[in-house]
């Protein structure tokens, strides 16, 4: 039987020389919720972009419910990678600022292929899930607040139906209310679709109510 998770298998990676991470391993299953923390500058991020397939280890491998991937981002055959969705810290380094929010969360969509009248109801959907308003969806990201903004991306996000949700610190720059918005919306998403999420964070607290189980990195 086909183990069903996404993981990393003793993954290894560096920068300028500088190795973040020496031979890792981390399990997400499927409804699961983990927690990640470490220190700064630990390999966190790395890990989430490993698991995400934007980035390729030095050694080791990543693999999709029990399946190893080779490659990274369009090397990638659409049917895996959309299997995972990332959703970063930063709102506004990880949109066009030339595009819409309604451009921003159909991005993914467009980029395989899909009919635009699917395009538009989908992106319709998601914009009311996360709490978008018909106006907001107009504006470009330099109109609307970091909160606003991050709703668009975890719109984005979620377009594909991922099996697996990491969240880089993704509410660690938004306001309280916006950062219980942003996690139930995860959170209704993973009930319905039994999707298993990463999420990181410094924030003990908020892994203690949201994980089922916290992992460290030294």
């Amino acid at each position: 039987m086909t183990a069903r998770g996404l993981a990393a298998c003793q993954v290894s990676a560096s920068y300028d020389r500088q190795r973040v991470l020496d031979g890792v391993d981390l399990h997400i299953a499927p409804g699961e919720t983990v927690g990640l923390r470490g220190p700064s500058g630990s390999g966190k991020s790395t890990l989430a972009r490993l698991l995400a397939l934007l980035h390729a280890p030095d050694a080791g491998h990543v693999s999709v419910d029990g399946t190893p991937v080779t490659g990274i981002r369009h090397q990638v055959p659409v049917a895996v990678r959309t299997r995972v969705a990332i959703l970063f810290q930063s709102p506004r380094a990880a949109t066009d600022p030339r595009l819409s929010l309604a451009d921003v969360i159909a991005e993914p969509l467009r980029a395989v292929g899909t009919p635009e009248e699917r395009v538009q109801a989908r992106t319709a959907e998601l914009a009311a899930a996360v709490g978008l308003t018909a106006d907001l969806l107009t504006r470009r990201p330099h109109a609307v607040s970091d909160g606003q903004l991050q709703r668009a991306c975890l719109a984005r996000s979620l377009v594909h139906e991922p099996g697996y949700l990491l969240c880089d610190e993704a509410t660690a720059m938004l306001d309280a209310s916006t950062q219980a918005h942003v996690a139930a919306v995860v959170k209704d998403y993973q009930r319905r679709h039994d999707a298993g999420v990463l999420v990181i964070s410094h924030d003990a607290a908020l892994l203690g109510r949201w994980a089922d189980r916290v992992v460290g990195l030294p």
